[in-house]
């Protein structure tokens, strides 16, 4: 395995430079593209729109098509009883030699027979026993309030999973003051005896080496879980981390269906476990912009479980303790360590490394804040620190180059493209798609190109049909809420189908120009080094 490879700090080289640099670069180079090639002949400029243009309508066709099924298959994992099935991997020949030749509508009930005879057939010791796992649960907490907090832990101990088999870490901040040490005394009194076993962990502020961020506070987390691990004489094999913040609450099948993943793949190690996030916690109190932005960010999620390959570790996730402390837990270096950690786990794993979709949400706060500019400004900054996650471009390009590369680069180039392609398309097509089209007219007002002229209309014709991809979002939308508050009157459900048609607006806002403003700090070298923590805002 190959060693962990950790961000540079300070002055970059010639090589990482460049990667730095790239995704601005090509971003604006297609916007820039587009006016040039409109001023050199506004044909050569319809053309670029129109090939544009086609691409984002045959991407939206199959985010509608991976949409509907992803809603579908999570809609069945859902309703598996996982803990029996965990159960039933406990004495794995009793249950296979009363399920084989059995039929279920259950969901993937057919490969759970598979499994059991696989474990069944093992040496002894092979696949560890559900009653040996441990899940090591680090919930991280920087100046919120109980009130955000109880909940969150109010739903760990509603789990399937045996509350006795979790380990529980408060991870705070230090930075947080003496407001948070008080609050975490009082959870620690309270919640004490109902777990396995609950840990506080304080961060101190100002560690060497590290920017103000999430890294650095799981991080430390983590080794005060291993440490705490190793006392008690358990394998850190046995011993799942999930990462939550202080907001999520994972669905109760969530810990089951982890531990049973776990045990049932021979390479565990090289395995982490990504959940379905899903934005709806408080999607009823937010404000219209934020709605639309949370509903956006789900159904990506649920996209991204139906395509395992473009699987990235994303918010929360879970990964196995011994390969956390091989890697040296997470980057503290960086302000968006979840997606980074893919890129770590893919290196030291030298390319034999995996996110597993789990079909089971864990639901996260939509922003809130106390008043609606400071619910926009939050927004904004939320989503430019998950566009940073473009700084992984030139960690991944400059890897390909490295005599310390042992990935072949026929595998690892394609997911660098992917990278690549992610993070400059989210920059630069929505304002092309919104704008572009009337760019070659304005180029051609005194000739008769008769595809210039006419391609407002057509890019409106096919944006047009692009609408019936806005209108599944919307049914899509409506399923993903949890029910209606009663202080909310039933007209609220209307404004829940009208605020979609913001949605261009918030598309070039919210995605676009966050995108372009990490990535132009990314070129000029202003790095961001302070993870901006989105407030949590309970309303009453």
């Amino acid at each position: 395995m190959g060693k962990v490879i950790e961000l540079p700090v300070g002055k970059r080289g010639r090589l990482y430079r460049f990667f730095e640099i790239l995704p601005g670069a090509l971003g604006y180079g297609m916007v820039v593209a587009l006016f040039v090639l409109s001023a050199i002949s506004p044909i050569l400029g319809a053309v670029y729109v129109l090939i544009l243009v086609v691409m984002n309508f045959v991407k939206a066709i199959g985010i509608i098509f991976r949409t509907v099924q992803g809603y579908g298959v999570l809609q069945k994992g859902v309703q598996v009883d996982w803990r029996k099935r965990v159960e039933e991997l406990e004495h794995a020949q009793v249950a296979y030699e009363r399920l084989a030749g059995t039929t279920r509508g259950e969901y993937d009930f057919e490969q759970h027979v598979r499994n059991l005879r696989m474990v069944a057939a093992a040496e002894e010791g092979f696949f560890p026993k559900p009653s040996e796992i441990y899940h090591g649960i680090i919930v991280t907490i920087y100046n919120e309030t109980i009130d955000v907090l109880e909940p969150t832990l109010d739903c760990l101990m509603r789990s399937s999973f045996p509350v006795e088999q979790m380990i529980v870490v408060l991870a705070y901040e230090e930075r947080g003051g003496v407001e948070t040490e008080e609050m975490v005394r009082v959870l620690e009194k309270k919640y004490r005896k109902k777990f396995g076993k609950l840990i506080l962990s304080k961060h101190p502020d100002g560690l060497k080496g590290e920017v103000i961020g999430k890294g650095g506070n799981i991080t430390y987390a983590g080794k005060v879980l291993r440490d705490y691990v190793k006392e008690q004489g358990v394998k850190y094999s046995n011993v799942i981390v999930t990462t939550l913040d202080c907001d999520n609450k994972p669905h109760e099948c969530y810990f089951d269906q982890v531990a049973y993943e776990y045990i049932v793949h021979e390479e565990r190690k090289r395995l982490s476990f990504q959940p379905v996030s899903l934005f709806t916690n408080n999607i009823w109190d937010a404000p219209a912009v934020s709605r639309v932005v949370a509903c956006m960010n789900s159904f990506w999620n649920i996209i991204c479980a139906m395509r395992p390959h473009l699987l990235r570790n994303f918010a929360s996730h879970s990964q196995p303790l011994d390969a956390l402390v091989e890697m040296k837990f997470w980057s503290t270096r960086t302000i968006v360590e979840d997606g980074h950690q893919y890129w770590r786990s893919l290196f030291y794993f030298d390319g034999n490394y995996e996110v597993l979709p789990i079909r089971a949400p864990i639901y996260q706060d939509a922003v809130l804040s106390d008043t609606l500019w400071a619910t926009l400004k939050a927004q904004w900054v939320q989503l430019r620190r998950w566009d940073y996650g473009a700084s992984d471009v030139a960690y991944v390009g400059s890897y390909m180059f490295s005599k310390e590369r042992t990935i072949k680069c026929a595998s690892l180039l394609p997911k660098f493209v992917r990278l690549l392609d992610g993070h400059v398309t989210l920059a630069a097509m929505a304002p092309i798609v919104a704008f572009g089209g009337w760019v070659p007219l304005l180029f051609s007002l005194e000739s008769r190109d008769l595809l210039a002229h006419n391609l407002p209309r057509v890019v409106g014709y096919i944006q047009t049909a692009a609408s019936i991809g806005l209108c599944v979002s919307i049914l899509f939308s409506l399923k993903l809420l949890p029910p209606r508050p009663k202080k909310y009157a039933k007209i609220k459900n209307v404004w829940m189908v009208l605020q979609w048609v913001m949605s261009p607006m918030i598309a070039i806002v919210y995605s676009s120009f966050c995108a372009f403003y990490s990535q132009t700090r990314l070129m000029v070298g202003r790095y961001m080094e302070k993870f901006d923590v989105t407030k949590k805002v309970v309303k009453k």
